[in-house]
């Protein structure tokens, strides 16, 4: 299975702010609603059907981002996601939004997830079937780090 997903999406209007560059909160949704396509598209994983049918789903725990570029009105752009790790209650996802031609680092983003049950209000353990599912898609990074150390890493290489 692939690990590392992609996907464009162009910025709209009503996403920006004044100067036509994308208001910093709406990269949190535009992350997340790739991330949401993504596991559909590649994998057939419905995190909304989980919700109707099962009553589990995912709660942001912590979200870091970094803006590294604007992204404009009407630009299009690439989100990349990838899972860097997975526990019996938590997901860490990353994901990266570049320019079309992927070489302008516009955002990195990290979220923490945790695996909740809507009816109990509570978080849940994941099921054996998804550990199993995690661990065929998880790509860690090489060198374990924080979210500030990748970062550092990141702008080393750009």
């Amino acid at each position: 299975m692939k690990k590392i997903l992609e996907s464009s999406m162009k910025i709209r209007f009503h996403d920006c702010d004044p100067f036509n560059h994308l208001n910093n909160s709406r990269y949190i949704d535009y992350i997340v609603t790739a991330r949401g396509d993504q596991l559909l598209d590649n994998y057939d994983f419905d995190i909304y059907k989980l919700a109707r049918e099962k009553g589990l789903g995912w709660v942001t725990a912590q979200t870091q981002i970094s803006y590294l570029s604007p992204a404009y009105l009407m630009e299009e752009v690439i989100v990349q996601t990838r899972l860097l790790d997975c526990s019996d209650k938590s997901l860490l996802l990353e994901a990266f939004m570049w320019d079309s031609v992927k070489s302008r680092l516009k955002a990195v983003m990290w979220t923490k997830l945790v695996h909740f049950n809507l009816k109990t209000q509570r978080s849940h353990l994941h099921e054996a079937q998804l550990m199993e599912f995690f661990r065929q898609i998880v790509h860690p990074l090489e060198t374990v780090m924080d979210f500030d150390q990748r970062m550092r890493s990141l702008k080393q290489v750009q």
